[in-house]
């Protein structure tokens, strides 16, 4: 697969709602024209895979059509792939002006988009790119970049417990899903030097079905088994991954010794975190990907058409789509506090019962 970023420019503009406008009501982003109600449909996928769907991503874009004054309908897939069609149909036969989807699958997410542009409606691919497509925008953060910090913790959490020649296992995100191809090219831009040069050994390397956190602990299970339980390193894609991880880890007695990866600052990452059983998690500013992701579809919805000033390759449609891409930031237990001061969990999440005197330990007032 080839990278998947031609270009990357800041998005200050567009994040803060300020994109300027083509004035080309012509294009099929002019769904709704200037007569037709502006309405938006939002399809997650889940609510199994991250906290972050429900938690923070329902939450930020409702939040920004409200204040917009828009009609909308947000609804939750559930892993279901026939019931994310019947949404999508559902929406478009309801008069959304604009639609946007994080897909369950490549599959799934081009036929949804694909009818949706048939029916003149403008399509965003919010979080996740859709593999051979049609959406006209994507709105995601810098996905490779992501996988670079989780790789960067990795190797520092390692050095700073001393460990020598590491054995390290991958647990990859869910094969259908683009961001995890992307997490993982990042990763290993900086773990694939050191095994090259037998600084680092990789003694696993598997992907994690639909994000599956249940299937995860089996896998790792798996993976600690046939490496007679050494194993010094674990890069997990995200929280949940990471969780299942420490889950197995804690049942041999290993867990706060081997540096576990995440991603997503979900509250259970961020505890796992301050109790050292987790090493680093990423954190995804959510509500400036909804804010940015809302103010482009609200635009759509009008009739709107947007440059973005970015692009991301679909390397299986061999096409360019504009796209929005904010910058993720590595977080460590003398950070954590820096996810909570922006608003994306709160103290009381965080700290509760056991995880109190671990947050004033960390200066978390």
């Amino acid at each position: 697969m080839r990278k998947g970023f031609l270009t990357f420019a800041t998005v200050g503009l567009l994040a803060t709602g300020g994109m300027a406008a083509c004035g080309d009501n012509s294009d099929s982003t002019a769904a709704g024209g200037n007569d037709t109600k502006p309405k938006i449909g939002v399809i997650l996928p889940d609510s199994k895979s991250s906290a972050r769907w429900e938690g923070a991503d329902r939450k930020f874009l409702e939040e920004a059509f409200k204040a917009a004054g828009v009609d909308y309908d947000i609804q939750n897939a559930q892993g279901d792939k026939n019931a994310f069609q019947t949404i999508a149909d559902q929406m478009i036969t309801n008069g959304v002006t604009a639609l946007m989807i994080v897909n369950l699958d490549s599959g799934t997410g081009k036929a949804v988009l694909d009818k949706a542009k048939s029916q003149g409606v403008a399509t965003i691919d919010y979080d996740r790119l859709t593999l051979g497509g049609s959406a006209q925008y994507y709105v995601s953060f810098d996905n490779e970049a992501v996988g670079k910090l989780q790789g960067e913790g990795l190797v520092k959490c390692l050095t700073d417990k001393g460990v020598k020649n590491p054995a390290i296992a991958y647990l990859n995100g869910s094969p259908t899903d683009n961001n995890a191809t992307l997490f993982k090219n990042g990763y290993d831009s900086v773990l694939k030097p050191k095994f090259d040069s037998k600084d680092y050994t990789k003694v696993a390397d598997d992907s994690v079905p639909d994000w599956d956190n249940t299937q995860a602990a089996t896998i790792f299970e798996q993976q600690l088994t046939k490496a007679g339980g050494k194993i010094d390193g674990v890069l997990a894609a995200n929280d949940g991954l990471g969780n299942a991880v420490i889950s197995v880890l804690k049942k041999n007695k290993l867990n706060g010794k081997v540096p576990v990866t995440g991603q997503d600052a979900t509250p259970q990452g961020l505890q796992n975190i301050l109790a050292g059983d987790q090493c680093m998690t990423v954190y995804k500013a959510i509500k400036e990907e909804a804010k940015a992701a809302a103010d482009l579809a609200i635009a759509l919805a009008k009739g709107d058409k947007k440059e973005t000033g970015q692009t991301v390759t679909d390397p299986e449609g061999g096409r360019d789509v504009a796209a929005v891409l904010l910058t993720p930031k590595a977080i460590y237990k003398e950070n954590v506090s820096d996810v909570i001061a922006d608003g994306f969990v709160t103290k009381d999440e965080v700290c509760a019962g056991e995880y109190a005197k671990l947050c004033a330990d960390a200066g978390i007032n």
